[in-house]
């Protein structure tokens, strides 16, 4: 499988390859300047060498005369250990200096030096050619006065702007990297943002992104916000769907289970009566299953605005069980509450969690065998808990972490109809609310407890 790429690993190297270029440009350039400069202060000094030499001509008795300058040569000697050649010819012939001193290009112009590079006695010299017209015969002679260095101090120097610039250069790169990753960082940072943003938000939120974005992710802005719109409608008509199907169920149920009970007061045979009271048992299991379904449709729909309402938690367990009572009468089993006589505060969403403790009761009654009973117990401390034990099945060894997954229904509980989906609703509104669904093994070590624990709000 292909590994995603990074845009930020792009943009770094985009931004580091475009910094080396820029580098490596600054070096050649700043090397190439710099070594113009110094051949040209080389040509000067040797121009300036050789023109106070041709100024220093004379002629005596029809001849060509040079008391050489000492100055003249002096100031080429200075550089380094450089050494200094010259030559004065007149028509050709060396008057003085060294004769064979190669000068391949001579001087056109009386005001205008020719430079040449030659190799002589195995060194790379710089030639400076100037050329003079001294009046020593009706026609005058031409003397050309040339002066050679050679380049070992322009080599030196060459070499000291080639690392000095280098090092800047690399310094330059290693600046310029940083900033690109600063650069790359600064550049995704909305990104980031917009994702944190996104990934703050619970499973169910769909509200549109309002996270502040430049205009370049404006159109993935509203495109994602079109998608979650089309996504929250499809959900929507989904969830109305199931509740109005449900309802459908409920209703014809609820009018069935009604007659049965009827005919139920009515018979006087054992068996008439217990054919019947298996009917409203059955009646009861389709009704739950079509009721549960209906409630995580509603838990799934109200977690996105969860209500904090000023509600008794006592009141409202007891009104959970007073609706139960007669479904938990069939099976002879007794709803035992362990509740504090004075109200229990709690700021939360009452009818999420009537439907958590509903579902929560309505399991404890399925799975409990008859004549048993079931302890709603309330607990305050740091936080509140609702406990309610039973005395039944238990959870058959399973992974508790399992058994609030979507339709996950404990081994030990195949031949009883169930959606699974009641311990599912229960945790939903104990994480909507900010809490937790804990099961365990109950304390009196037969049957299940389910605990409800919320933090105060």
């Amino acid at each position: 499988m292909k590994q995603p790429t990074s845009i930020r690993k792009r943009l770094f190297f985009q931004l580091a390859a475009v910094a080396a270029v820029l580098s490596l440009a600054f070096v050649m350039v700043v090397r190439g300047v710099a070594s113009q400069a110094a051949e040209g202060t080389q040509d000067d000094i040797l121009a300036a060498s050789a023109t106070a030499i041709a100024d220093s001509l004379t002629s005596e008795d029809g001849k060509v005369t040079l008391e050489l300058p000492y100055s003249a040569l002096s100031m080429l000697g200075t550089i380094n250990e450089d050494r200094v050649f010259y030559r004065v010819m007149v028509q050709g012939e060396t008057l003085t200096g060294y004769a064979d001193l190669p000068v391949t290009r001579s001087p056109r112009r009386l005001d205008t030096p020719a430079f040449s590079t030659e190799i002589y006695r195995g060194d790379e010299v710089r030639v400076a050619s100037v050329l003079r017209r001294v009046a020593n015969t009706a026609t005058g002679s031409e003397v050309v006065v040339s002066v050679a260095q050679t380049r070992s101090g322009l080599a030196a120097i060459s070499r000291r702007i080639t690392i000095t610039a280098t090092s800047v250069g690399l310094l330059f790169f290693l600046l310029a990297t940083t900033l690109s990753l600063l650069a790359a960082n600064s550049a995704l940072r909305p990104l980031r943002r917009m994702t944190g943003a996104v990934t703050r938000r619970g499973p169910s939120d769909l509200r549109p992104v309002t996270a502040e974005a430049p205009k370049e992710l404006v159109p993935l802005v509203d495109a994602l916000n079109s998608f979650m719109g089309r996504l929250r409608s499809s959900l929507s008509r989904t969830e109305d769907l199931i509740s109005e199907a449900a309802h459908r169920v409920r209703t014809p149920l609820a009018t069935v289970r009604t007659q049965a009970e009827v005919t139920h007061r009515k018979l006087n045979k054992p068996e008439h009566k217990k054919a019947i009271r298996d009917m409203i048992r059955a009646i009861d299991e389709s009704s739950r299953s079509a009721g549960q379904i209906l409630d995580h449709a509603m838990v799934t729909f109200r977690a996105d605005s969860l209500a904090l309402d000023p509600l008794d938690l006592t009141a409202l367990i007891n009104e959970t069980c007073d609706r139960l009572a007669p479904t938990a009468g069939l099976k002879d089993i007794a709803l035992l509450r362990e509740l504090p006589d004075s109200p229990v505060p709690f700021n939360g969403d009452g009818i999420m969690l009537q439907a958590a403790l509903h579902n929560i009761l309505d399991n404890a009654i399925k799975y409990s065998p008859e004549d048993s009973d079931i302890t709603v117990r309330i607990a305050s401390g740091s936080e509140l808990r609702i406990s309610i034990a039973d005395q039944g099945r238990g959870f058959g060894g399973m992974d508790l972490k399992d058994l609030t997954t979507r339709y996950s229904r404990g081994a030990n509980v195949g031949d009883v109809v169930g959606s699974g989906l009641g311990l599912t609703i229960a945790d939903e509104v104990a994480r909507a609310h900010g809490g937790r669904l804990e099961l365990s093994q109950s304390k009196e070590g037969q049957g299940a407890c389910v605990s409800l624990i919320l933090p105060y709000v």
